[in-house]
């Protein structure tokens, strides 16, 4: 037998007024839809639940023996339902994004003070990883949405261009490519030391990418590689090599002991997405958290597209 929530509802309200009339009140149903849920019951479990007159209900032998199972029933589907809706009320109210560690330094704490003004009681857990980890965590539904760089491609996902950032030179202040105004030309660069971020970073590919287009192989003489763009500010500002780096990331190169220089022609390139699942919506947290990152990425991103026309 498939017995129902509200069977078990009707049963344990009846036996809580012993009463038709009171018990269909409390059900909300007409008086002959409640019986027919109680006959229904009944007939399901092969066995006379009540003893009716027309004076009195009573719980029959075996009314009493299903008694306690169906309670028990009943408070582990309002034990979940309490749960589910726990769960819901935290998704509501909580937030999670992946981002590249470069925006979640330099752009993402300034967007955190604002909301967090108009949305006081959202929390928003942040996710600050290279791109194939923030691309995973929306995959596997650990963050509602990233921004990074979607080199992979999964049909689970969707992402949406927000802005191309170009590459910049830098090196340390005393290096003779410092003392150049003029752009730097591609050939300068060959036969230079080179600190590069590691092959799976999103950077690298991009400077992998542009070397084939420009050298028609790659070209550079790499020194060293390291995994955090910190770290190759301070080799850079040691004299240890140059490096090309992205616009977003410039942040970490303002710094006296260092120079960033553009490229003459064409410079490596990076397109930023924003990226969300494709079969999964957003909460409204996470939907009203989207919104207001909307508005400030696209002009945060221009201030920071090139380095040498800021004010």
């Amino acid at each position: 037998m498939n017995l129902t929530t509200r069977q078990l509802q009707a049963f344990e309200a009846l036996h809580q007024h012993l009463s038709f009339t009171r018990a269909a009140q409390q059900c909300c149903l007409s008086q002959p839809a409640f019986s027919a849920l109680i006959q229904g019951l009944e007939q399901g479990l092969g066995a006379q639940l009540f003893e009716r007159s027309t004076r009195h209900v009573v719980l029959t032998r075996a009314g009493q023996d299903f008694l306690p199972h169906a309670q028990r029933l009943l408070a582990g589907i309002d034990q979940a339902l309490q749960s589910l809706q726990g769960a819901a009320q935290l998704r509501a109210s909580r937030v999670t994004v992946a981002l590249l560690p470069s925006l979640a330094a330099h752009w993402l704490p300034a967007v955190l003070a604002e909301f967090a003004q108009t949305h006081p009681h959202i929390q928003v857990q942040v996710r600050d990883a290279l791109n194939t980890p923030c691309l995973e965590s929306v995959q596997q539904g650990l963050a509602d949405w990233a921004l990074c760089t979607a080199l992979a491609r999964h049909p689970d996902l969707h992402a949406q261009a927000v802005a191309e950032e170009s590459y910049y030179l830098v090196c340390a202040r005393d290096h003779a490519l410092a003392q150049m105004q003029a752009p730097i030309a591609a050939g300068t660069l060959l036969g230079l030391p080179f600190v590069q971020l590691a092959a799976h970073t999103s950077v690298r590919a991009s400077v992998d990418q542009w070397q084939a287009q420009v050298y028609g192989k790659p070209a550079l003489q790499t020194c060293m590689e390291v995994e955090q763009l910190a770290t190759v500010m301070g080799m850079v500002r040691a004299g240890l090599g140059v490096s090309l780096v992205p616009a977003l990331s410039l942040a970490y190169f303002q710094d006296p002991g260092i120079a960033i220089r553009r490229l003459e022609g064409l410079a490596p390139q990076r397109t930023i997405y924003w990226v969300r699942h494709r079969h999964q919506g957003l909460g409204p947290a996470a939907q009203a958290f989207y919104e207001s990152a909307q508005h400030s990425l696209q002009a945060w991103l221009q201030g920071q597209a090139d380095p040498f026309t800021r004010a």
